[in-house]
C-alpha cells in the first residue's frame, strides 16, 4: 500500500515506534500498517522473554513519556546506599547495584524486586546468600558473586573479618556473603590446628666460641585468633623469630661439652621462656625441640680424636686389669702346686697332653717306661 510501512510483531515481541527520532508509542503483538511516505518513522523489536527492557535511553524515555510506558514496564532505582535483588518467577535473577536505574517488562514475565539499605547491614542474608550461590542461571550466579565477598570457612579455622582495614568480629566455619559496594572487606582464615615451625640452619656461636650450626623444631597453636592477628602483623613470622633469638641466647651461655652431654635442657629452656611470652599474643606453644647439632669439619675431626684417644686409654686399662688378673691367678696356682707335688704332676700330665695333641710323631726310647720316668716323674709315696 502506497506510503504504509507493513510492521509483524510476534507474540513475544514488543515494538517502540520512533518518527523523526521521537518516540510515538509502543506496539503489542499484532500486524500494523504505519504511514510513512517520508521513512522517518523507525521501529524497534524486543523480546519480552528477557524480563530487563535496555535501551540507551530509557531512563529519559520513562520519566519523559510516563503515560506510554507505564503500560509496559515498571523501573526501579536504588540510592547510594541501597541495591536491588531481582527475582523473575520466583528465582533469583540479578542484583542491582547501588544508584542504578533498571527497567522491566510487567509481562509476561513477573519480576519483583527487594530494595536493601546496606549502609549497616552489609552482610548477605543466609537465604538470599542461598539463592545466590546455588542459582540454577550459572551467569547470573557469577554475576551476583561478583558484586559481594563470598567467604567459605572451613572446619578447624577461623575467619576474622575487617572492613575498612578496622577488625570487626570473628567468623565460625561456615558460608558467609558481604556486599562490596561502598567499603573494603577482607577476611583472613586462620587455622585453628597444631602446625610445625621450623629454624633450620642458625649459624651460634658457644660459649667457649664454638661455631655450630643448630636446626630447632617447634609446634604451636593458635587459641585465640582475634589477639594473634591484631597483636603483631604476621604471628608466624613473630614467633620464629622469637624461637631465633632465645635459641641463640641458649646455646650461647653453654660449652660445646655441655651441649653435647644434655641437648635436651637447651629445649626445655627455650620452651618454658617461649611459652610465657607467646601468651600474651594469642599463641599457644606445644613443644620446642633441637633436631641437630652441626659441627664444622675441623671440629668434627679434633672430637674423633678426642674420641679415639679416650676410647684407646679404656681399652688399655682394662687390659692391664686383665692382665694383673692372669698374673694373680697364677701366682695363686703356683702356691697351691708348691705343697701338694701330686697336682703338679697331673698339671705336667696336662701340659703333656697339650703337647701330644698338637704334633703328628713323637720318638719314644727305652718304650712307655722312658717316657713316663724320663719326661714325668713322680715321686712315690713314703712307705
Amino acid at each position: 500500500m502506497f506510503g504504509f510501512k507493513l510492521i509483524k510483531i510476534a507474540d513475544n515481541e514488543k515494538a517502540l515506534v520512533f518518527k523523526n527520532k521521537s518516540f510515538q508509542k509502543v506496539l503489542e503483538a499484532g500486524r500494523y500498517f504505519l504511514f510513512d511516505i517520508l521513512g522517518n518513522l523507525s521501529i524497534q523489536f524486543y523480546d519480552i522473554t528477557e524480563a530487563k527492557f535496555e535501551h540507551r535511553m530509557d531512563k529519559f524515555l520513562v520519566k519523559t513519556y510516563p503515560e506510554l510506558t507505564n503500560k509496559y514496564i515498571d523501573v526501579y532505582e536504588t540510592s547510594d546506599t541501597e541495591i536491588g535483588l531481582v527475582f523473575v518467577d520466583g528465582k533469583f535473577d540479578q542484583v542491582i547495584a547501588p544508584a542504578s536505574f533498571v527497567a522491566f517488562w510487567k509481562e509476561p514475565a513477573k519480576v519483583k524486586v527487594d530494595i536493601v539499605d546496606i549502609t549497616e547491614n552489609y552482610e548477605v542474608d543466609k537465604y538470599v546468600l542461598s539463592l545466590i550461590t546455588h542459582s540454577g542461571k550459572s551467569q547470573s550466579r557469577n554475576y551476583a558473586l561478583g558484586d559481594l565477598q563470598y567467604v567459605e570457612v572451613p572446619n578447624n579455622q577461623v575467619g576474622l573479618l575487617a572492613i575498612n582495614g578496622k577488625f570487626e568480629r570473628v567468623l565460625k566455619t561456615g558460608s558467609y556473603g558481604f556486599w562490596k559496594y561502598n567499603r573494603s572487606i577482607t577476611v583472613k582464615l586462620i587455622d585453628g590446628r597444631v602446625q610445625n615451625l621450623d629454624v633450620s640452619g642458625q649459624e651460634i656461636l658457644t660459649k667457649d666460641r664454638v661455631s655450630l650450626r643448630v636446626n630447632l623444631s617447634g609446634n604451636y597453636q593458635v587459641v585465640d585468633p582475634e589477639k594473634a592477628a591484631t597483636s603483631v602483623s604476621d604471628y608466624k613470622d613473630f614467633l620464629y623469630k622469637e624461637l631465633q633469638l632465645e635459641l641463640r641466647e641458649a646455646v650461647g651461655t653453654k660449652t660445646l661439652d655441655e651441649l653435647l652431654i644434655d641437648k635436651d635442657s637447651i629445649s626445655q629452656v627455650i620452651a618454658n621462656s617461649i611459652r610465657s611470652k607467646m601468651t600474651e599474643y594469642g599463641l599457644k606453644v606445644v613443644s620446642v625441640g633441637v633436631k641437630d647439632i652441626i659441627l664444622p669439619g675441623e671440629m668434627k675431626q679434633i672430637l674423633n680424636q678426642v674420641v679415639e684417644a679416650q676410647k684407646q686409654a679404656e681399652a688399655n686399662l682394662i687390659k692391664r686389669r686383665e692382665e694383673t688378673a692372669a698374673t694373680r691367678s697364677l701366682h695363686n696356682t703356683a702356691k697351691v702346686m708348691e705343697n701338694n707335688p701330686t697336682l703338679m704332676r697331673l698339671k705336667e700330665l696336662e701340659a703333656l697332653e697339650k703337647v701330644a695333641g698338637k704334633v703328628s710323631n713323637i720318638s719314644v726310647y727305652n718304650g712307655l717306661e722312658g717316657v713316663m720316668n724320663g719326661l714325668v716323674r713322680i715321686p712315690k709315696n713314703p712307705s
